[in-house]
C-alpha cells in the first residue's frame, strides 16, 4: 500500500472542525439532528459522522444546509476550501489508476452491476466495502474512493460520461434506503455540466456491449488508455488500435441506448421502487414489534400468579 499527499494538512482535524461548525449552524436554528436529517433528506447516523468529522460530506448535502441552516452559504464556501483528502490510502495494484484519474482531461466508462466509484454516494460505497471487510478499514477504503471524485464534481471538472448497465440500478447493496440515496446521487451530479449518465436497459434487445466493466481515459499529453479489472487486477492498454476498437464499440452503445434525460427519467423510477421497498419494510417492522408487544403481554398475563377462588359457603 502507498500513500498520496502524506504532507498535506490534517483531514482528521479538517473535518472535525467543519463538524462543529455544522453542529453550531444546526443548534442555533433549533433544529436536531433528525430534524436536519429530514430536510436534507439522509438518514440522522449520516449527519451525526459529519459533524464528528468521521465522514466527509458530499456538495449537494453542504448545500442543503446552507439553505435549510439560513447560513449565508458559509458551510459551502468553507466545504470547498477544505482539502478533505490529504492522506489516502489505495491498493497497489489500483495506485496507476488514480493517479491517471488525477490527470485525466475526460472520462468515459461502461460498467455492470455496481455504480462506477466515480458516482458513488457515502452510503453506497459504504456498504460495498462493508461486504469484505470491517471496522476502520471499511472507513479507510470509503476514503480513498471518495478521494478520486471532487475533481470530476468541480464546476470545471473534466468530461466524465458514463455508460450503466441497467443491473447497477437493480442489484441491491446495502438496504432500499441506500440505493434510493445513491439514486438520488446519480440524479443530483448527472445535472452538471461536465457528466453525462446513460442506462442501457436490460430488455433492450440488439445492444452490442462491451465484455466487462471498462474505463477510456484521455490524459493531457495525448495518450489515451483502456483500463478494465479482474479480481484484484489493473488492466492498462495503450495500444491504438485496441482503443479505436473499444472507442467504436462505446459509442455505438451510447447512440442505441437511453439519452441521459431518458436515462434520468428512468433512474427516478427504479429510486421511486426503492421508496416504497423502504417504506414497506418500515411497516412491516411495525407490524412485528406490534405482535411481538402482543405476545409478551399475553405471556406477562400467562405468568401471573393465580389464587385459587374461595367455594361459596352452603
Amino acid at each position: 500500500m502507498t500513500r498520496r499527499n502524506a504532507e498535506g494538512s490534517s483531514a482528521a482535524s479538517t473535518a472535525v472542525v467543519f463538524g462543529e461548525l455544522l453542529k453550531h449552524f444546526r443548534e442555533a436554528a433549533l433544529f436536531t439532528q433528525e430534524a436536519l436529517a429530514r430536510e436534507v433528506p439522509c438518514d440522522r447516523s449520516h449527519v451525526a459522522k459529519i459533524e464528528a468529522g468521521t465522514r466527509v460530506p458530499q456538495d449537494t448535502f453542504v448545500k442543503k444546509c446552507d439553505e435549510v441552516l439560513d447560513t449565508g452559504g458559509v458551510l459551502l464556501r468553507m466545504w470547498r476550501r477544505i482539502d478533505w483528502y490529504p492522506e489516502v490510502q489505495h491498493p497497489d495494484w489500483f495506485e496507476r489508476r488514480a493517479e491517471m484519474d488525477a490527470q485525466a482531461v475526460a472520462l468515459r466508462e461502461y460498467q455492470e452491476r455496481v455504480i462506477p466509484g466515480m458516482l458513488q454516494a457515502p452510503g453506497y460505497a459504504h456498504a460495498l466495502f462493508s461486504q469484505i471487510a470491517s471496522g476502520a478499514e471499511v472507513e479507510e477504503r470509503v476514503r480513498a474512493r471518495l478521494s478520486r471524485q471532487p475533481r470530476f464534481l468541480a464546476d470545471d471538472g473534466p468530461l466524465y460520461v458514463a455508460v450503466l448497465d441497467e443491473s447497477c440500478l437493480r442489484n441491491a447493496v446495502g438496504s432500499p434506503e441506500v440505493m434510493r440515496d445513491q439514486c438520488a446521487h446519480l440524479l443530483s451530479v448527472g445535472q452538471r455540466p461536465n457528466i453525462r449518465i446513460q442506462v442501457a436497459p436490460a430488455g433492450l434487445y440488439g445492444l452490442i456491449r462491451p465484455k466487462g466493466s471498462m474505463s477510456l481515459i484521455k490524459l493531457p499529453d495525448g495518450r489515451e488508455w483502456v483500463y478494465s479489472e479482474s479480481l484484484g487486477r489493473g488492466h492498462f492498454n495503450d495500444d491504438p488500435a485496441i482503443f479505436a476498437r473499444h472507442c467504436q464499440t462505446y459509442d455505438v452503445l451510447r447512440a442505441d441506448i437511453l439519452s441521459a434525460r431518458e436515462s434520468a427519467a428512468l433512474i427516478s423510477d427504479v429510486m421511486e421502487g426503492y421508496e416504497h421497498d423502504g417504506q414497506a419494510r418500515t411497516r412491516r417492522g411495525v407490524l412485528d414489534q406490534e405482535q411481538l408487544q402482543r405476545q409478551r403481554r399475553r405471556q406477562l398475563r400467562g405468568n401471573r400468579c393465580r389464587f385459587p377462588r374461595r367455594s361459596p359457603r352452603p
